[in-house]
């Protein structure tokens, strides 16, 4: 079921903020729309938004050069819709501060999906109980505690660090050097090699099938995301 929100479409191209602009309204959003990057930043304080959908390629300025503007100007998910496809890409906006980061061409529902899930974190981090569940596994952010079908499970640090910033924001992919930084240090932000033997370790204690995750979910090259529904 989705919240009604004020969604920001920053896209040039008319035939994609219309597809965009049906596809929300259809499901009960209110959807204001700029054409430009001056636009975009002219509307922020107006309208207020929830959520910002932002196009890379605009004809003003990169979009890359938005993200960090909009994140410190307005208190709003910030999702990328873009048709830069490259890892490097994808990886430079998340890091940026982007929430999430979206491919052209898109399906239509996983865009609704994704909104919904950036408009949840934005809820729990108003003050919604920080509990996260999943399947069988339940991660109480409050007494840093984990079970699965109910029996305690036992995480060494770092497993519990990389589980936690991920359960913060469930839904929404992490850059690998976002989670080395914030969970090992600066120092170690290129060591991936660490990054993914904790996430095998924690598959192996929370996953029903370590083999085939639906838990804590691999963006190719990019990083990790959370399945709060599996």
């Amino acid at each position: 079921m989705s919240i009604p929100a004020k969604i920001m479409v920053i896209e040039d191209d008319p035939a994609i903020r219309r597809l965009l602009r049906v596809t929300l309204e259809r499901v009960g959003h209110a959807v204001a729309e700029a054409a430009t990057a001056r636009e975009g930043l002219s509307l922020l304080g107006i309208e207020k938004p929830q959520v910002v959908l932002l196009d890379l390629g605009l004809p003003d300025r990169d979009g890359l050069e938005l993200v960090q503007l909009i994140k410190s100007q307005a208190q709003a998910t910030l999702i990328v819709v873009s048709a830069r496809e490259s890892t490097g890409e994808k990886v430079a906006a998340l890091d940026l501060g982007a929430d999430d980061y979206l491919t052209k061409p898109f399906d239509t529902e996983e865009l609704l999906a994704r909104v919904r899930a950036g408009l949840r974190h934005r809820l729990d981090s108003q003050g919604a109980e920080h509990r996260v569940e999943a399947g069988e596994v339940v991660i109480d952010l409050d007494r840093r505690r984990v079970t699965r079908a109910g029996e305690e499970v036992h995480l060494a640090p770092k497993e519990y660090g990389v589980l936690a910033l991920l359960a913060q924001r469930p839904d929404r992919v992490l850059s690998h050097a976002q989670i080395l930084r914030d969970v090992w240090g600066p120092a170690q932000a290129d060591r991936v090699e660490y990054l993914r033997i904790v996430v095998r370790a924690l598959r192996q204690k929370l996953e029903a099938d370590p083999a085939r995750p639906a838990l804590i979910v691999n963006e190719l090259g990019v990083g990790y995301r959370l399945r709060p529904e599996v």
